[in-house]
């Protein structure tokens, strides 16, 4: 698999259902490439965040993770 990079054009995002009020994903890629991104449905929204939101987004992930497995 492909390691994905992180440079100047990286794009880090978190995708919400405005309905449910759910995150549905998170992830970053380079910018050419989410331009392309469609919503699944109109209810659905990406956001874009800085690295340093998204670093903190993963590290609660992890610390989460971390604390079910204990």
């Amino acid at each position: 698999m492909k390691a994905r990079r992180e440079d100047s054009e990286t794009r880090y995002f978190i995708d919400l259902d405005v309905k449910t009020r759910k995150v549905l994903d998170w992830g970053f890629d380079q910018k050419d490439k989410l331009v392309k991104h469609e919503p699944a449905k109109s209810s659905h929204l990406r956001i874009y965040v800085t690295r340093g939101q998204f670093n903190k987004l993963e590290k609660k992930k992890l610390e989460l993770s971390r604390l079910r497995g204990a």
